[in-house]
């Protein structure tokens, strides 16, 4: 693993007098026009079983960088959840939302700007929606303080339209690749002859393009137009207020921790949907019969059962399925653990992270690979994003299928897993297909 550079270093605007949270459930309100309201810092968070979360400000900011970076968020992070004391029900919690670079070393560069080894934030305004109603969290500095905040933003909400227009795709001016199909292949060639030579049994590789859009990009309008076209995916936004938007709608779980149940998923393996129902289920059948791609994705179940040991007292391996989406199909394999003890979901995040479906195998030679071969810096691509509370409870998605926004253009990110006997021809048109979710709702 990358463990080269940094020293653990952390940095946070947390206030150390301690914060109060209150909460008032709402009528509905369209998260998405607060998602769309001007102010820095602004936060989504939706997940497939219909919590969606949106954050306005910050009240509380940490970050860390270096190779100890999850112990010294969670360290942090427990001194300011220590510190605040929250009136209200439980799904209106206050918790902390943010991610981490791909590599531990990474220094923010653009598009990348706004974006380091790792950040966190507690929203000072928070909107909660679940099956049970939705509700308005304000943290403040002392009782009367958040009082006085939670009547403003509740009048502020009021008069916000109860929808909000979606609109038309900005348009696509140019896509500038940052390598040649050419470049992208004979990486390809590397990796398999690593491979060829028993240094390594599979690594992902990726590929970024830049997009620039006929107008600029409302973010948010994006993840609506993403909403209803991959309900059963993951959506979230991320922007700090100092440097571009992280968004995306990814299929994959990384984890999520409730008490000692522990939920995660190996989702590796990859084809077309067909333009048919009778070619859909061909292409499914030849993914499940693939002797290839079924290897690859056993190497992905194999891992995280390994991962997940160490800190569980079962780990139980549920049956492989095809999971479908709009424009690809995948295989699925949920597991789900027994922690052996109260450990917090950052525990679980950095066991985890880099599963090999976005990773390889072994670890170290697989990330090297990726260092020496993608001609470009995968920032928060492919890491974990996601929320966690006082609790150590929370839930991270691994960040595929998404770009980040910044003036004027778009990166966008796929990447494809490369196994003994992958064809470099066949893996770039699969990468294509990973790059369309993003890309279509921009045309």
């Amino acid at each position: 693993m990358d463990r080269a550079s940094g020293d653990g270093r952390l940095a946070t605007d947390a206030e150390s007098d301690g914060l109060v949270s209150v909460s008032r459930e709402l009528a509905d309100v369209s998260f998405g026009a607060v998602l769309a309201m001007e102010g820095t810092s602004r936060i989504g968070w939706t997940t497939p079983d219909g919590l969606e979360i949106v954050g306005r400000g910050a009240a509380s900011r940490f970050a860390a960088t270096g190779p100890d970076r999850f112990a010294a968020i969670r360290s942090t992070a427990e001194e300011c959840f220590g510190a605040l004391d929250h009136e209200g029900p439980a799904e209106s919690r206050p918790r902390a939302f943010g991610g981490f670079a791909f590599h531990d070393g990474h220094v923010p560069q653009p598009p990348w700007s706004g974006f380091g080894a790792a950040t966190f934030v507690v929203p000072r305004v928070q909107l909660t929606r679940t099956d049970d109603g939705t509700w308005l969290t304000v943290v403040e500095g002392d009782a009367e303080a958040a009082a006085a905040s939670l009547d403003r933003w509740a009048d502020r909400l009021e008069r916000l339209p109860a929808m909000r227009p979606i609109g038309s795709p900005p348009g696509v001016a140019s896509v500038r690749p940052t390598a040649s199909r050419e470049e992208w292949t004979a990486g390809v060639r590397t990796a398999l002859d690593r491979i060829d030579r028993g240094e390594l049994e599979k690594v992902v590789l990726a590929r970024a393009v830049s997009v620039e859009p006929n107008s600029p990009v409302d973010v948010p309008a994006v993840l609506e137009r993403l909403r209803r076209r991959y309900p059963s995916c993951y959506r979230f936004l991320l922007d700090f207020g100092a440097g571009g938007t992280f968004f995306g709608a990814p299929p994959e779980r990384l984890v999520s921790r409730r008490g000692r149940t522990v939920e995660t998923e190996a989702l590796a393996g990859s084809v077309p949907r067909g333009e048919s129902p009778e070619v859909d289920d061909e292409h499914a059948t030849r993914l499940l019969e693939s002797g290839r791609l079924t290897r690859e994705h056993g190497l992905v179940v194999e891992a995280i059962r390994d991962q997940l040991a160490p800190l569980a007292t079962t780990v139980d391996v549920a049956e492989r399925t095809v999971r479908r989406l709009a424009t690809i199909q995948h295989l699925r394999t949920p597991i789900e653990a027994r922690l052996d003890g109260d450990r917090h979901v950052l525990e679980l995040v950095e066991a985890l992270h880099p599963t090999p479906a976005v990773g390889g195998l072994p670890p170290a030679t697989a990330w090297e690979t990726i260092r020496r071969v993608e001609p470009f810096d995968r920032g928060w691509y492919a890491a974990p994003v996601g929320w966690f509370d006082a609790d150590g409870d929370g839930e991270f998605a691994v960040a595929i299928r998404a770009g980040v926004a910044t003036d004027g253009a778009v990166t966008l990110y796929a990447g494809n897993g490369i196994v003994a006997d992958s064809d470099p021809d066949e893996e770039w048109e699969e990468v294509q297909l990973k790059l369309r979710p993003i890309l279509d709702e921009l045309e």
